[in-house]
């Protein structure tokens, strides 16, 4: 997997945890090695502008996921070994955001890094929660994979 990690921002964060976490994400769901995913670490003014710009929302947020291919949660898309990667899309976080999102929930802050990298690379893979159903098999799936990785969801 080639996950290109992008830390624009001052916030203390394990990035080679981050690495493996998104490795993770697609190993499990069955992508090929080629597959390639950016992950960007940004400020809050950085993804509130991110927020404004592409989503028409006011504001910062935790994650926001820019996908390339429309994909299907389950389903991986036929890959020709001798032709370029697949290139899922990208991943946007602010972890001083997160970082203030968890000490408010009161769980542990590389815990929500983690499901933020796991929740943005998921939504980039197809998996939604905008329908009760979607969001319960998108957070179950979420849970099962952060345990792959000794973390815990929410």
């Amino acid at each position: 997997m080639a996950v290109i990690l992008a830390n624009e921002q001052t916030d203390r964060v394990d990035t080679a945890e981050l690495r493996l976490i998104a490795e993770t994400v697609l190993r499990e769901e069955g992508y090929p090695e080629s597959t390639e995913v950016t992950i960007l670490l940004v400020s809050e003014d950085e993804i509130a502008d991110y927020n404004a710009r592409y989503l028409s929302k006011e504001g910062p947020t935790d994650v926001l996921s820019f996908p390339i291919e429309d994909l299907t949660p389950g389903s991986v898309p036929e890959i020709d070994p001798d032709g370029p990667p697949l290139v899922i899309g990208d991943v946007v976080i602010s972890p001083s955001y997160v970082q203030r999102a968890a000490a408010a929930m009161g769980v542990a802050y590389e815990d929500e890094m983690a499901l933020m990298v796991a929740h943005g690379i998921l939504h980039l893979l197809g998996y939604d929660h905008e329908e009760d159903d979607e969001a319960v098999v998108m957070e179950e799936r979420e849970r099962q994979l952060l345990t792959m990785v000794g973390r815990r969801r929410r």
